[in-house]
């Protein structure tokens, strides 16, 4: 009996690398069953993909592109997991990914997961750039993702001998046109996901896009990064607010001559 239970123990955590690690968790323990059905709801659905992988597929050698694919795919998913994203799929260098299903912390809070999520794989592909020059890659890779939030049915689709689990509907359409329509190392979010994250992320404006299969332009908004947490200080006579994280080396000057003319002032008139 220990023998059975330690093989099955073994291919139980073989069989959970094919999925989703909430998905596994649900079945294992019951809150869900392995049968075709499905549901609706609102998720906060991401798609990425690496700008121009096509063309460097003719200029590497399969053992290396196999290399190159795996790591990129690792390290986006460690950070996916971290922001408890469900991963739906790979499709080559594309990962389809969704919050809000099988758990979800609130649609607003999805979201906004879903987007700090993308600002951080962002950021670590702008890491990777040096480590892949170094392979071979002379063209730094760049990602572009696409964000959008709205209902889906989600749930078990295919047949009793093999289904996914995954999502389908507009939402999900609309995020992989979004993904498409986003700049190289930028992630492109609809009016719906900024209207949950406004408040903890700068954001701006980036106009109305007719994407394929919607009728009516679609808001857009492109992702700056978290809103950082200003330096306030201030009297009846005085605010100064300062922001010295995101200010260029000539904006420091400036300000730095601004606050040295200002105490100036204050010297002068006592």
């Amino acid at each position: 009996m220990t023998e059975k239970s330690n093989t099955l123990a073994a291919l139980s955590s073989k069989l959970a690398k094919y999925l989703a690690p909430q998905v596994y968790d649900s079945i294992f323990t019951g809150q869900q069953d392995v049968k075709i059905v499905s549901k609706r709801k609102k998720l906060s659905v991401c798609f990425s993909d690496l700008v121009g992988f096509t063309e460097i597929t003719d200029k590497m050698e399969s053992e290396d592109l196999t290399q190159l694919l795996n790591h990129y795919l690792t390290e986006m998913s460690k950070i996916a997991l971290q922001y408890g994203a469900t991963i739906d799929k790979y499709v080559g260098d594309a990962i389809v990914m969704f919050f809000g299903d099988p758990t979800t912390l609130g649609v607003k809070e999805d979201a906004l997961a879903c987007v700090q999520m993308a600002v951080a794989m962002q950021k670590r592909v702008g890491e990777l750039a040096e480590v892949w020059r170094d392979s071979g890659i002379e063209v730094p890779l760049r990602c572009r993702i696409g964000i959008h939030t709205g209902y889906c049915t989600v749930g078990n689709f295919g047949s009793d001998d093999r289904m996914d689990y995954t999502m389908v509907g507009g939402t999900v359409n609309l995020a992989s046109r979004l993904e498409h329509e986003a700049p190289p190392g930028g992630v492109l979010i609809s009016f719906e996901t900024h209207a949950h994250v406004k408040d903890d992320m700068l954001c701006e404006e980036r106009g109305h896009v007719q994407v394929k299969g919607i009728a009516q332009p679609v808001a857009t908004y492109g992702v700056i990064g978290l809103k950082p947490a200003a330096e306030q200080a201030g009297t009846t006579h005085l605010r100064l607010e300062l922001d010295a994280d995101r200010m260029s080396d000539d904006e420091r000057k400036a300000a730095a001559d601004t606050l040295r003319r200002a105490l100036g002032l204050l010297e002068h008139s006592g």
